[in-house]
């Protein structure tokens, strides 16, 4: 109490100031891995945290000891598995980008954007062109941002068709869309490892399922096989969607929740989706 009492006006303006500051900072750096593998990390060290805590709390020495050891050279595992994070975390501070973040879509200019990903989707099923959309939503994309070429562009569907158009130099890859923009082209995903997923899906529909199975991005293949246009979400696929379904679930799905009572994200017109679809992984 002593400490308090004896602070002046100035040592409480700076001490606001100083927590102000560290705090503005955690929360970039929160909403920097937020989306990536770096979240997933962050949990695994919190529970090796609780464990720390809870083995000197008990007074559980050989749990304590063992602990005791993995935090000496925690640092420099943290900064081994944080690498990627780091790095573009300082290359956005060095462009001055640390602090930005992109705003909501409002639905006029949604439904611009999934007019043109449609027209461009129609045009390329009816020549059966190979075409891989991806959604970004609240996981962040980056990692796969910067595995492609980075673009910035206006959504139109001629740039898509374009992009995809067979024997150019962008069309092997995802396209990463965010916002009102063609993040990026030519984009490695991860495929998924599910082993129920049919054997007639090929690298494009499993590597769309995989992006969907590690984010929330929702994902529009366009097999140059069959022509058939598919939607993939949270690990799932619905294939040979007819445009007024895709048309719908899109805007559903890309547009800003609004929570309602006794409603879930998993519950009502999602699974009705699927099941109405009647093709989960398949």
């Amino acid at each position: 109490m002593s400490y308090f009492a004896d602070m002046t006006w100035q040592d409480w303006v700076k001490d606001i100031i100083d927590v102000s500051i560290v705090s503005y900072i955690i929360y970039q750096l929160i909403l920097l891995v937020r989306g990536t593998r770096a979240v997933q990390l962050l949990k695994g060290i919190f529970v090796l945290i609780i464990i720390w805590a809870v083995s000197t709390w008990f007074n559980l020495y050989t749990l304590k000891w063992l602990m005791n050891q993995i935090f000496t050279f925690g640092v420099v595992t943290v900064l081994i598995l944080f690498q990627p994070e780091l790095r573009r975390a300082l290359e956005q501070l060095g462009r001055g980008r640390f602090f930005s973040r992109a705003n909501m879509l409002d639905h006029d200019l949604l439904n611009d954007q999934i007019d043109e990903v449609i027209k461009a989707a129609r045009h390329m099923a009816s020549r059966n062109i190979g075409a891989l959309i991806l959604f970004e939503r609240s996981t962040g994309l980056n990692e796969i941002v910067e595995s492609g070429i980075k673009m910035e562009s206006k959504i139109t569907s001629e740039l898509l068709i374009n992009i995809f158009t067979p024997n150019t130099p962008l069309h092997d890859g995802a396209v990463i869309i965010r916002g009102s923009q063609i993040m990026a082209a030519a984009c490695y995903l991860p495929l998924s490892e599910n082993p129920f997923i049919s054997k007639e899906l090929g690298t494009r529909h499993r590597a769309a399922i995989g992006a969907s199975e590690v984010s929330d991005a929702v994902a529009v293949v366009v097999s140059e096989e069959t022509g058939q246009i598919s939607l993939c979400l949270n690990g799932l696929i619905v294939r040979d969607v007819n445009e007024e379904s895709l048309i719908s679930k899109l805007f559903e799905e890309l547009t800003p929740k609004t929570p309602k009572k006794g409603s879930t994200k998993e519950g009502g017109r999602f699974t009705s989706f699927w099941k109405r679809k009647g093709d989960h992984n398949g």
